[in-house]
C-alpha cells in the first residue's frame, strides 16, 4: 500500500517537473512564428514593389508628357514609337504596356473639349471627340481655345509573390500645356498635315 502511494507520488512529481520545464520553448515558438515572419517579409517586399512600380510609371508618364510639350515641330509615328520605347525602358516593363497621346482643345462658346488628334501604341483605342466632349470631371479647367497634351499610360503589374495583391494595370494620366507653341501638331505623313493651331 505504501509502495503504491510512493509510486503515485513519484509519477506526480515527474509530471509536474515535465510541465514546468522550459528548455525547448524557443524551438517551439520559432516553429510557430517563422512562417508568419516569412509571409510578412514576402508581403512587405511585394507591396514595396507595387508602390515602386506605380512611382516609376507616374514619373515616366510625366517625362514623356514634358518632352512632347516642348516640341515645336509636328511629331510623327517614329517619335511616338520612340516615346513608347522610352516608357518601357523607364518602367522596366515586365508585361503588356500601352501609351496614348492626345491633343485636347477647349472651346468656351460650346463649353466642350475637342480632340485634335489621338495616337496610341499598344492595345488601347484612340480617344474620340465623344470621349472628351463633356469630360469636365477628369480634364483640367482651361481657358478658351487653349490646348493640353494628354499622355496616358498603362502597364500590366503582376505581383512577385501571391500575398493577396491582385494583378492589375497601372494607369496614369498626365496633362501638360505646350511650352513653346500654341499646340503640338501631328504629322501623319500626308500632304494634309495641319501646320497651325486653331488658337493661332
Amino acid at each position: 500500500m505504501l509502495r503504491a502511494k510512493l509510486n503515485t507520488t513519484r509519477r506526480a512529481l515527474r509530471r509536474s517537473a515535465f510541465l514546468t520545464r522550459e528548455d525547448g520553448n524557443i524551438t517551439i515558438e520559432a516553429m510557430i512564428m517563422m512562417p508568419l515572419l516569412f509571409w510578412t517579409y514576402l508581403a512587405m517586399f511585394t507591396f514595396f514593389d507595387a508602390f515602386h512600380q506605380n512611382s516609376l510609371n507616374q514619373k515616366a508618364a510625366f517625362t514623356i508628357g514634358d518632352a512632347i510639350s516642348r516640341e515645336t515641330n509636328p511629331i510623327n509615328d517614329a517619335y511616338l514609337d520612340g516615346a513608347k520605347g522610352l516608357f518601357d525602358y523607364l518602367v522596366h516593363a515586365r508585361g503588356d504596356s500601352s501609351l496614348r497621346v492626345s491633343s485636347i482643345r477647349y472651346d468656351l462658346t460650346t463649353d466642350k473639349f475637342y480632340r485634335d488628334w489621338s495616337q496610341v501604341r499598344g492595345s488601347v483605342p484612340p480617344l474620340s471627340n465623344d470621349d472628351v466632349a463633356q469630360a469636365h470631371a477628369w480634364l483640367p479647367a482651361m481657358p478658351d481655345r487653349e490646348y493640353v497634351v494628354l499622355v496616358e499610360t498603362w502597364n500590366n503589374f503582376e505581383p512577385v509573390f501571391n500575398v493577396g495583391l491582385e494583378q492589375r494595370d497601372i494607369h496614369n494620366v498626365v496633362f501638360t500645356r505646350p511650352r513653346y507653341a500654341s499646340c503640338v501638331l501631328w504629322d501623319d505623313g500626308g500632304e494634309d498635315t495641319e501646320n497651325t493651331c486653331i488658337s493661332d
